[in-house]
C-alpha cells in the first residue's frame, strides 16, 4: 500500500505575501505646518476672489496671511524635522537626487517632507505673499509719493498668484499620481505612506 505525500497549504509560506513590500505610516507634517498651509490658502482665495480691493477686510486678511508666513518661516529654523529648511532646502545635489527618484517613480525618502521642487514653489509663494503685504502697507501708509508705482507692483504680485496657485495645485495632483502618494491628504492628516525600497 503506497502512501501519497500531501502538503498542508496552511503551513507553507505564502510567497506572494512575502514578496509584497510592507508599507508604514510616517508622521511628516506637524500641526503648525498644516494649519498655516490651509489658513494661508484660505486667505489667498478670499483676497483673490471675494474681498474688495482696498477694503479693511482685504487688508486684514492680507496682513494675517503675511503673519502666518512669517511664523512658518521662523518654524523653518526651530520646528520639527520635516518643517526645517535644513531638511528640504533646494540645493543642486538634492534637486538632482529628486529628479533621479522621479524617473523611476520612487517616493523620494530622502525628502519625505517638501521635495526640492516643491520647496522652490513654496519660497516663490511666500515671497509673493510678503511682497503683497509690504506693498499694501506702503500704499495705505502713504510713505512713498508715487502711490501708482506701489499699486502696479501690488497688482503684478497679486496676478502672479493666478499662475503660482494653480501650478502648485496641479503639481501636487501630478506628483500624487506619479509617486503613488496622496500628497493633499497628507497635508490634512500629517501622515505619509512609505513603501521601503527593495535591496538592489
Amino acid at each position: 500500500m503506497t502512501q501519497h505525500s500531501t502538503s498542508n497549504p496552511a503551513h507553507e509560506p505564502d510567497m506572494s505575501l512575502s514578496n509584497t513590500p510592507k508599507t508604514r505610516q510616517v508622521r511628516v507634517w506637524d500641526m503648525l505646518v498644516r494649519v498655516t498651509h490651509w489658513a494661508v490658502a484660505a486667505g489667498i482665495t478670499a483676497n483673490l476672489l471675494f474681498t474688495e480691493e482696498g477694503s479693511e477686510l482685504h487688508q486684514y486678511v492680507g496682513y494675517i496671511g503675511v503673519g502666518l508666513v512669517v511664523v512658518r518661516l521662523l518654524w523653518g529654523f526651530v520646528g520639527t524635522r520635516y518643517a526645517r529648511f535644513s531638511d528640504f532646502f533646494p540645493t543642486p545635489s538634492r534637486i538632482k537626487r529628486h529628479l533621479s527618484d522621479l524617473s523611476i517613480r520612487h517616493t523620494d525618502e530622502q525628502h519625505l517632507g517638501h521635495n526640492p521642487l516643491a520647496a522652490i514653489m513654496m519660497f516663490a509663494l511666500w515671497a509673493v505673499i510678503i511682497g503683497l503685504g509690504i506693498s499694501g502697507y506702503l500704499m495705505e501708509a502713504n510713505i512713498f509719493a508715487s502711490k501708482d508705482v506701489l499699486e502696479e507692483v501690488h497688482e503684478i504680485l497679486a496676478n502672479s498668484l493666478y499662475l503660482l496657485v494653480p501650478l502648485h495645485i496641479i503639481s501636487a495632483i501630478a506628483m500624487s499620481y506619479w509617486e503613488r502618494q496622496n500628497l493633499i491628504k497628507s497635508m490634512i492628516t500629517g501622515n505619509k505612506t512609505v513603501t521601503p525600497r527593495r535591496p538592489q
